[in-house]
C-alpha cells in the first residue's frame, strides 16, 4: 500500500533550502499551517518567495517569518494585518506583489492542473496589467496571468488519512485545496490523522495524488483575527 505518512514535521520539510519559492494555505489565520510555518522558522532558511492569500499577523502565521527576516518576497492579496509586513514593505527591504485574490487562487488553480497560463478581465486597465499581454475576448479586455512554479505547498486539513486524502472543516476550506499538488511537493498537516479507508469518500475534498507527504500537526492555536463583541446589556 502506498503511504505518504512521515512521522513528524522535521521529516516532512526535509528538502526546504533557503531562496525557494513556497505556497502556504490558510485565509486569514483560518486553515494555515502553524506546525510547517513553526518548522520554517526553526530551520531559518531565508530568502525565502512566499505566496499566501494574507501574510498572518505580527506575531503569528507568517508574520513569524517576516520577523525574522526570512521573506524576501510575498505574492498576497491581503496584507492589513501585519505592521511589520507594512514596514518592510515601505522601507523597500520586502519585495511585494499584490495581485486580485481570484487571481491568486486560478493562479494556483493553474499550477494545480497544469496549465501554464490564463486568460482574465481581473486587473485590466490597472497596475495589475502593467508589463502584461492583453487580448479582447468577447468584446472584453483580459490579461494573461502565468501559474505559479514553486517548489513546496504547505497546506492543513481537519483529517486526513495515510494515502494523502483530505478532508478540510469549515473556512479552512480556503486556499488549501487550490495548492495541493500545485508545487513540486505538497506537504499536508492534519488534525486527525486516520488509517486509509476511515474516512468516507464522498466526503474527501482532495484526492491522496496531489499529496506527497503528511503528518498529524500539533498545538493548534487557531487564534481569531479580530474578536469583535457587543457589549454588555442590562
Amino acid at each position: 500500500m502506498i503511504t505518504k505518512k512521515v512521522a513528524n514535521v522535521t521529516e516532512a520539510l526535509k528538502g526546504v533550502k533557503s531562496g525557494m519559492t513556497m505556497m502556504l494555505g490558510g485565509f486569514g489565520l483560518s486553515g494555515i499551517p502553524e506546525n510547517a510555518i513553526a518548522e520554517l522558522v526553526k530551520l531559518n532558511v531565508d530568502n525565502l518567495t512566499c505566496i499566501s492569500n494574507n501574510a498572518g499577523v505580527d506575531d503569528f502565521g507568517l508574520g513569524l517569518l517576516l520577523q525574522k527576516k526570512q521573506i524576501k518576497k510575498m505574492v498576497s492579496s491581503y496584507v492589513g494585518e501585519n505592521a511589520e509586513f507594512e514596514r518592510q514593505m515601505l522601507s523597500g527591504e520586502l519585495d511585494v506583489e499584490l495581485i486580485p485574490q481570484g487571481t491568486l487562487a486560478e493562479r494556483c488553480r493553474a499550477a494545480q492542473g497544469g496549465f501554464p497560463a490564463f486568460w482574465t478581465p481581473a486587473g485590466y486597465g490597472t497596475e495589475v496589467a502593467e508589463g502584461k499581454e492583453s487580448r479582447e475576448f468577447n468584446g472584453k479586455m483580459h490579461i494573461l496571468e502565468y501559474a505559479f512554479d514553486a517548489d513546496f505547498a504547505f497546506v492543513k486539513a481537519w483529517k486526513g488519512d495515510a494515502a494523502g486524502n483530505l478532508i478540510f472543516k469549515g473556512t479552512a476550506r480556503n486556499f488549501n485545496p487550490n495548492m495541493c499538488g500545485a508545487a513540486r511537493i505538497t506537504v499536508a498537516e492534519v488534525e486527525e490523522l486516520v488509517l486509509v479507508g476511515e474516512l468516507d469518500p464522498n466526503q474527501i475534498h482532495i484526492p491522496g495524488i496531489f499529496v506527497q507527504r503528511i503528518f498529524e500537526g500539533k498545538d493548534y492555536e487557531k487564534r481569531i483575527e479580530q474578536r469583535t463583541v457587543r457589549e454588555k446589556t442590562t
